[in-house]
C-alpha cells in the first residue's frame, strides 16, 4: 500500500470543542476589540470581543429564554437549522448554537419548501433560525409537513437582528432579538476528550445524485482543519482584511470565512452575495487583501469591466476552491488585474464537505510554477491514489484520491449503507475524485470518477476539455458531459459553452461547429467532440461553483433527439 504524507511536520490537535477552541485556546484578549466581522452594506461591525459576548448570550436564549416565549425547549445534543443568506448575524447565530450545546444543520438560502422540508426531517432539527425573507418558505415547509399554525410559531426565530431595515416581513413570531440579551452562559456547554468527536454541524451534500446526506462534522473536524491549514496558510498581517461572499451554509463558507479568520484574528468583510460590482466597490472600500472565491467569480474577474472602475491595488491574494481552477483562467485573471495595477496571486486549493473540507492547498511560492495544482498535502493527513478500488496507481498515473485523518467525518447521518460505501474500515475515505501527484508532491484533480467519459475504451476528462475551451478568447465559460452513442456503442464528449458577446441563432451554430474544429487542434483523436457542441446563456452551477451536469444531460437528451447526427444517442447519466 502506498501512502502518502505532508511535507510538513504533524500540529498538535487539542480534543475540545470549536467554541472551546476559538474563544478561549486561540483567543487573544489583547485583540479583543478588532473588528470580527463587518457588514459590508452599513460598515456595522463587530468585534471579537463583542462576538464572544453576544455568542454566550445567544446560547443562553437558546437554552433558556426561547422556551419561556413559548418555544420548544432545546437542550443539549439537539439540532437547529439556520436557513438564512449570509448576514452579521450569522457568527452570532452559528456560535450561539456551539456555545448552547446544540447541533446546527446549515440549509442553502435558495432551497425550495420542498427542499428545506427533507433537510428539516433528515437533521431531526426542532428550531429554525430563519431570515425574514425566508419566513414565507418555512411556512409553506411546516404547512407541508402538517403543523398548525401554533406549533410552527413554537420552532421559529426570525433572525431580525441587524437585517436590512427594508426587509419586510409579518406575523407575531420570537424573533433573535428577543432572546439576546436576556442572560448570558458564564461558560460555554464543553466537549473535551472523546466528547469531541460529537457532531457539531450537519451541512448537506450537492445532491447531484439522489436526495442531499447530511454530512455529521464533529469538533474535532473543525478544530482540526482550523489548525492544520493554520500551519501551512499564507502569513497574515493586522492590516489584512479578508472579503466574505461565500455562502456561509455551504462548508466552505462556514469553515473558512467564519472560524478560520477569527483563529487568525482577521476581519471579515460580509457581503449577501455575489455580485461583480459590489465585489469591486468592496475591496476599494474596504481596502481588502484576499478574498476566497470559486471559479465563477474568477470569470467574472476576467471578464467583467468592473474590475476596471474602482481600486483595486490592495488585492493581493485569491484563493479559489469548490470546484477544479484552470490554469488559463488563473492567468486571465492575472492579466486582467494587472492591468489596473493590482499584483495578485491566484491560487486554489482542494477539499469537500465531507473533508470539513480543505485537506490541500498551494503555496504562494508556486503559483505560477504549479499554476493548476490544487497544491500539496495539509499536515496531519495521509493520502492514497486508488486504482478501481483495489491497487494503487503507479508513480505519475492517475487514480481516485483517498484520503485519511482527523478532518475526515464522522459519516452520513442516518446512511450506514452510504458512509461504508465512502469509508473503509481502516478509515480511508474515497473521494469520487480522479487526482495524479507529481514528483514533488503537487496534486492535480483531473476529474470526478463518477463523470470520466469512456471513448471507445479511452478516458476522457471533462474537466480537461473544458480548460482547453476556456482558452479560446470567445468563450467565457464551459461545461462538457458524455452522451451514449448506440451507433458506435461509445460515449461522446459534448460541450456547452458561453460565447462572451452572447451570440444566438445562426451565429452561436456556426460558432459552435468552428469551436469543435478548433479544439481539434489541440487535443488527441479521442478526446474530440463528437457529441457535439451547444452555445449556451449560462453554464448551471451550484452556489459553491460545482457545475450542475444532470441537468446538461437531461437537456442533451432533448437536444439529440432532434439532431439528425446523433439518432440512437443518449445522454449519460
Amino acid at each position: 500500500m502506498k501512502i502518502y504524507t505532508s511535507h510538513v511536520p504533524p500540529v498538535h490537535i487539542p480534543d475540545e470543542s470549536i467554541f472551546t477552541h476559538l474563544f478561549g485556546t486561540r483567543f487573544n484578549e489583547a485583540q479583543a476589540s478588532r473588528p470580527a466581522f463587518i457588514d459590508a452594506e452599513t460598515g456595522f461591525a463587530v468585534t471579537r470581543g463583542e462576538l464572544k459576548e453576544l455568542a454566550l448570550s445567544c446560547a443562553w436564549g437558546l437554552r433558556e429564554e426561547f422556551a419561556k416565549l413559548g418555544g420548544v425547549q432545546l437542550s443539549r445534543g439537539d439540532t437547529l437549522m439556520i436557513f438564512s443568506p449570509n448576514t452579521i448575524a450569522w457568527p452570532v447565530m452559528l456560535f450561539g448554537a456551539v456555545a448552547a450545546g446544540i447541533r446546527a444543520t446549515l440549509a442553502n438560502s435558495a432551497y425550495t419548501p420542498r427542499e428545506v422540508e427533507h433537510q428539516w426531517n433528515d437533521s431531526g432539527a426542532k428550531v429554525v433560525l430563519v431570515h425574514p425573507a425566508l419566513l414565507p418558505v418555512v411556512l409553506e415547509t411546516f404547512k407541508g409537513l402538517g403543523l398548525s399554525p401554533a406549533q410552527a410559531k413554537q420552532r421559529i426565530i426570525v433572525a431580525d437582528w441587524k437585517v436590512s431595515p427594508e426587509t419586510k416581513w409579518s406575523g407575531d413570531f420570537i424573533r433573535l432579538t428577543d432572546i439576546l440579551g436576556k442572560g448570558i452562559f458564564r461558560v460555554e456547554e464543553k466537549f473535551a476528550g472523546e466528547l469531541s468527536n460529537e457532531t457539531a454541524y450537519l451541512c448537506y451534500s450537492s445532491g447531484t445524485t439522489g436526495k442531499p446526506k447530511g454530512v455529521e462534522t464533529t469538533h474535532k473536524n473543525i478544530v482540526s482543519v482550523v489548525d492544520i491549514v493554520d500551519s501551512f496558510f499564507t502569513p497574515t498581517t493586522s492590516q489584512d482584511v479578508m472579503l466574505g461572499v461565500l455562502p456561509f451554509y455551504h462548508i466552505y463558507g462556514a469553515v473558512k470565512l467564519l472560524q478560520f479568520p477569527f483563529a487568525r484574528e482577521l476581519p471579515v468583510v460580509i457581503m449577501t452575495r455575489f455580485d461583480p460590482v459590489e465585489f469591486c466597490r468592496n475591496i476599494e472600500k474596504y481596502k481588502v487583501t484576499f478574498a476566497l472565491i470559486v471559479p465563477p467569480i474568477c470569470l467574472a474577474m476576467a471578464h467583467h469591466p468592473a474590475v476596471t472602475k474602482f481600486n483595486m491595488t490592495t488585492l493581493k491574494f485569491l484563493f479559489s476552491g469548490a470546484a477544479p481552477l484552470s490554469g488559463p483562467l488563473v492567468n486571465a485573471v492575472r492579466k486582467k488585474l494587472a492591468t489596473v495595477g493590482a499584483d495578485v496571486y491566484v491560487n486554489q486549493g482542494y477539499g469537500l464537505t465531507e473533508t470539513s473540507p480543505t485537506t490541500h492547498l498551494l503555496s504562494l511560492e508556486y503559483s505560477l510554477s504549479k499554476v493548476g495544482s490544487v497544491g500539496q498535502l495539509l499536515p496531519n493527513l495521509e493520502a492514497r491514489l486508488v486504482v478501481d478500488d483495489v491497487k494503487d496507481a503507479k508513480e505519475g498515473d492517475s487514480g481516485e484520491l483517498w484520503l485519511r485523518g482527523p478532518s475526515i467525518m464522522k459519516g452520513y447521518l442516518n446512511n450506514v449503507t452510504a458512509t461504508e460505501n465512502a469509508i473503509t474500515p481502516d478509515r480511508w475515505f474515497k473521494t469520487g475524485d480522479i487526482a495524479i501527484r507529481d514528483k514533488e508532491g503537487f496534486y492535480y484533480i483531473v476529474d470526478r470518477r463518477k463523470e470520466l467519459i469512456k471513448y471507445k475504451g479511452f478516458q476522457v476528462p471533462p474537466a480537461e476539455l473544458e480548460a482547453v475551451l476556456l482558452q479560446h478568447p470567445a468563450i467565457v465559460d464551459a461545461a462538457v458531459i458524455g452522451i451514449d452513442s448506440e451507433r458506435e456503442a461509445t460515449e461522446l464528449p459534448r460541450a456547452y459553452i458561453v460565447h462572451a458577446k452572447g451570440v444566438k441563432g445562426e451565429e452561436a451554430k456556426k460558432f459552435a461547429k468552428e469551436v469543435k474544429t478548433w479544439v481539434q487542434k489541440r487535443v488527441a483523436k479521442h478526446k474530440y467532440l463528437r457529441g457535439g457542441v451547444v452555445v449556451v446563456g449560462a453554464i448551471p452551477k451550484s452556489a459553491a461553483g460545482k457545475i450542475l451536469r444532470r441537468e446538461l444531460k437531461e437537456q442533451a437528451k432533448k437536444e439529440i433527439l432532434t439532431e439528425p447526427e446523433f439518432t440512437g444517442a443518449k445522454a449519460k447519466l
